[in-house]
């Protein structure tokens, strides 16, 4: 709001003594320094507006002491209208919302019998299904008498509950073979659930551990079992239960057609870590033991960052599950974090479906000079894997500028034959791209490598002078 258009709202008269004229423009400047402030104009936030004015009254009532008193009474009664109309404000909105709540209660009431209706007959079908259970645990307590006869047949039972049964002498197919209906695998599950929680609750947790390992069908080797386990916690100067149960079922695990679970086995691999049990993880993931994902070669790659002295290792445990996985960009990150160069251009070879974008993020996650360098450079007469003038200037774009400058010095110490042979060889970078190398070059100190390429780029046949807009790539001279 400008001078101006201050003026037009002024309501004071014009003074002519000095000082008055100076304290009216010293009011108007406030005015519009405030105005400015807040953002506000003429028809803008009435409260930062009004602030504004009754501030520049009270400096106008304090200035004029012959009429202070009656323009302090005349700003009391506006100040009192104004936080009248506020309150009544206040009290409309308050009114409003109360208004919306009243018209949306009848529907609120039909959702909410709508809800108990639901709630009525989910009961009604509970308290069915409760009682078909109770039939059939009554059954199955009925027949409980009977199966442990047989049972006996198979099994020597110690007159002590501690010692554990020597589960190793039955035939489980046998077992599921003579009793084939459900009610009977069901009262044979029942009796391997009790008989493992009586040895928990003696405190017999390597016994409990193996009898749940060697359980037919592997009807003890699932999650509810390891969290029987787990709720144990640790016990002073001996082995964690929840250890014992994973050595003993991935021990286990060759008698099976299969190996243990994904679930478990990310389960096993988490808590033999955590107890820093490298030497069992090294064994269950070698031996195949195991059913690998994803998720495990990650947990084991997060705590090798935490243990950089055996980082190593758990880098090719990793290498190991993602291999067997597919997951090749993480198979051949592992590698090279190892500082195995050579395996991963073998590794990438092989597979050949790595795109250059999958290998620029290969070396912004691992930015290696040695990887770059075998990355852009030819091997046994084949093209290179990555475009060289490509790489330098992503490795600038990304911010990874200390990389680009390695490359550079790299490429400098060959001579200018060998940026010769890198500029001639790389078959995507065009012209344009290998003027910004070198630019970057020259900006970064690099100025007989800049030189050496401009040289290269105005030698090329049909080239006189490189300009912005030519973007032939270099290579196109061969297929002419």
């Amino acid at each position: 709001m400008s001078v101006q258009e201050m003026n037009k709202h002024a309501v004071l008269p014009p003074i002519l003594s000095r000082c008055d004229k100076e304290f009216l423009e010293s009011m108007q400047r406030y005015i519009i320094t405030e105005v400015e402030k807040v953002g506000c104009n003429e028809e803008g936030p009435a409260d930062e507006y009004y602030i504004i004015y009754r501030n520049v009254f009270d400096k106008v009532i304090e200035y004029v002491t012959a009429y202070k008193s009656i323009l302090t009474s005349i700003k009391k009664e506006y100040d009192t209208f104004i936080e009248t109309i506020k309150k009544d404000q206040r009290t409309a909105f308050c009114l409003h919302g109360k208004l919306k709540v009243l018209a949306a209660a009848p529907t609120a009431l039909m959702y909410h019998q709508k809800r108990k209706n639901q709630l009525e007959e989910k009961k009604r079908m509970i308290e069915n299904n409760s009682l078909m259970i109770q039939v059939e645990i009554d059954q199955i307590k009925e027949l409980r008498a009977e199966y442990e006869k047989k049972v006996v047949k198979y099994c020597s039972f110690s007159k002590d509950p501690s010692k554990m049964i020597p589960v190793e002498e039955i035939v489980a197919d046998e077992l599921f073979a003579d009793t084939p209906s459900k009610t009977k695998e069901a009262e044979i599950m029942l009796y391997y659930i009790e008989r493992l929680n009586e040895l928990l609750s003696l405190g017999e947790y390597e016994k409990a551990a193996s009898f749940a390992a060697n359980s037919p069908r592997r009807i003890l080797q699932n999650i509810g079992t390891m969290n029987k386990f787990k709720e144990v916690g640790k016990i002073r100067g001996k082995p964690l239960p929840l250890l014992s149960f994973f050595e003993a079922i991935f021990s286990t695990s060759h008698a099976f057609r299969r190996p243990i679970n994904k679930e478990l086995t990310l389960e096993g691999i988490k808590c033999g870590l955590s107890e820093k049990r490298l030497d069992l993880v090294i064994n269950w993931v070698t031996q195949e033991k195991l059913t690998f994902s994803e998720e495990a070669g990650d947990v084991i790659c997060d705590y090798g960052e935490q243990d950089a002295y055996n980082k190593s290792k758990f880098l090719a445990l990793a290498h190991i599950i993602y291999n067997e996985c597919g997951l090749h960009k993480k198979a051949i990150l592992c590698l090279c974090k190892q500082g195995q160069i050579h395996g991963a251009m073998e590794y990438i070879q092989h597979f050949k479906d790595f795109t250059s974008d999958d290998l620029m993020q290969l070396i912004v996650s691992c930015p290696q000079t040695k990887l770059i360098q075998c990355l852009i450079q030819e091997r046994n007469g084949k093209p290179p894997f990555l475009s060289c003038g490509l790489a330098i200037l992503h490795l600038f774009s990304v911010d990874m500028k200390k990389s680009g400058i390695k490359l550079l010095q790299k490429i400098s110490k060959g001579g200018k034959d060998a940026v010769e042979n890198l500029v001639l060889s790389d078959a995507f970078c065009s012209i344009e791209q290998w003027q910004e190398v070198a630019d970057l070059c020259l900006q970064n100190g690099f100025e007989r490598l800049s030189n050496d390429i401009m040289c290269i780029l105005r030698s090329q046949a049909g080239v006189s002078e490189v300009s912005e807009e030519d973007t032939v790539n270099l290579m196109e001279h061969v297929f002419w």
